[in-house]
């Protein structure tokens, strides 16, 4: 790994914030649910007394070279979705915080041939996990039409879903698109000059997505969050694009992510979170210093 990547692996976003927001108690366990490069998992156990316990999770087999040398710390190398079942191996059933900080690692994006980022041609992959079977090759040359479009439109909020659809599937019925420049080739009647970056950073995420099942994921995540937590324990969320905030906005505020939550006799909502604070995004200064930063927002809860 170049020592440039290292650095920027280690670039974590909002840290002092987001480890404020679980209120570490020295013994206490708690979950690092995006190890990444260990930036959020070193300031937690900063934080803890001999007695404490930090677990991790990172489905990415670059991620898991970082591991920590530490006996209070334990990596666990899959997708954070399974986080009950993986706790449970280890005789965890209650946790005093879990963090997360949901997208794509500053080292994903600048190793070039991971295919997550726009400034290079590279294979369609965007896997996070090598061990996926699902690629950016397979959503871009197999999906059917509506498919193809509804990614777009759903994950990348594209106007243009349906014709972008139509035109790769009616270029792949010619040769199959093979990378990220090829992509491009076969789309640049839809990237003026003046709104190619912002256009491709919306095909990129909305594959990504697909790919990865980002949003799948983060419900499943979610849904287990109040029956790890113990009572009083903290949640600690980082998002980055707002499919992601939606879904924690709503799932803290009404315990759900469709429709209304159920009301009592008095008309009192059952939930099992309450907010901690306001949202918090970052400063000027650390946007300066971190560009991936610029769309974070954290969001704090604890369990009721």
């Amino acid at each position: 790994m170049l020592k440039n990547q290292v650095a920027m692996y280690h670039n974590a976003v909002l840290l002092k914030q987001s480890v404020d927001g679980l209120a570490v108690k020295e013994n206490g366990v708690y979950v690092d649910v995006t190890f990444g490069g260990g930036g959020h998992s070193k300031e937690i156990l900063k934080r803890l007394g001999e007695d404490g316990k930090l677990f991790a999770f990172d489905q990415d087999e670059d991620a898991q070279s970082n591991a920590l040398g530490d006996s209070r710390f334990v990596l666990i190398g899959e997708n954070f979705r399974y986080i009950t079942q993986f706790l449970k191996f280890y005789g965890i059933r209650k946790v005093d915080g879990i963090l997360a900080d949901f997208g794509v690692s500053s080292h994903q994006f600048d190793k070039a041939e991971r295919g997550f980022s726009t400034r290079f041609d590279a294979e369609l992959d965007m896997r996070m996990s090598k061990r996926n079977n699902l690629s950016a090759h397979d959503v871009v040359n197999t999906y059917r039409y509506d498919d193809l479009r509804d990614v777009l439109f759903t994950y990348g909020d594209l106007r243009n879903a349906n014709a972008m659809a139509k035109v790769i599937i009616d270029s792949r019925s010619f040769a199959e698109i093979n990378t990220t420049e090829e992509l491009k080739t076969v789309l640049k009647s839809f990237l003026p000059a003046h709104k190619k970056h912002k256009i491709l950073a919306q095909i990129y995420q909305a594959i990504r997505i697909e790919v990865n099942q980002e949003i799948a994921v983060i419900k499943e995540f979610l849904n287990q969050v109040p029956g790890l937590l113990e009572k009083g324990g903290r949640l600690s969320v980082i998002s980055y694009h707002s499919l992601e905030d939606r879904l924690v906005k709503r799932f803290i505020r009404a315990g759900q992510f469709e429709g209304e939550p159920e009301k009592d006799f008095y008309g009192n909502i059952n939930v099992p979170l309450k907010k901690v604070g306001p949202l918090v995004v970052p400063s000027k200064e650390e946007i300066k210093n971190n560009n991936r930063a610029r769309s974070a927002k954290l969001r704090i809860a604890e369990r009721i």
